[in-house]
């Protein structure tokens, strides 16, 4: 099942960008970087893990916050360069508490509009040290 990984394009810092669907809806819920350790745990799990760059670590995604993103399909683009991950999303996929991180769009005279409602209180689940 995982040998196709060795056919991917990663970058020269051995990350492949991702984008997170949602099955039911088709909402893009965002956009991470996957190393090949992550991709391979992402396979086999069936839970989204990305390569935290701001940690220099894999990570599963939802592993703060418990909004876990469990796989339902994979795609790779024509040139193998990216993947597209179709997910059942539990609560929100945002770290900013929203469902999608393209909570916002830009109007008509170039202002930040907030489309939807926040799931969940970031301040609550990211908790500082």
């Amino acid at each position: 099942m995982i040998q196709f990984i060795d056919k991917l394009n990663f970058s020269d810092k051995g990350l492949i960008p991702a984008i997170i669907q949602d099955a039911v809806s088709g909402r893009v819920l965002t956009l991470c970087y996957m190393d090949k350790e992550a991709l391979k745990k992402t396979v086999e799990e069936k839970k989204v893990y990305v390569f935290r760059r701001s940690k220099g670590r894999v990570m599963l995604k939802g592993e703060t916050s418990g909004c876990v993103q469990t796989v339902k399909e994979v795609a790779i683009d024509c040139a193998e360069n990216s993947l597209l991950f179709k997910v059942d999303q539990e609560r929100a996929g945002c770290h900013k508490g929203y469902f999608s991180c393209y909570f916002r769009r830009i109007d008509e005279q170039g202002e930040e509009v907030i489309e939807e409602e926040r799931v969940f209180d970031p301040k609550e689940i990211y908790k500082q040290n």
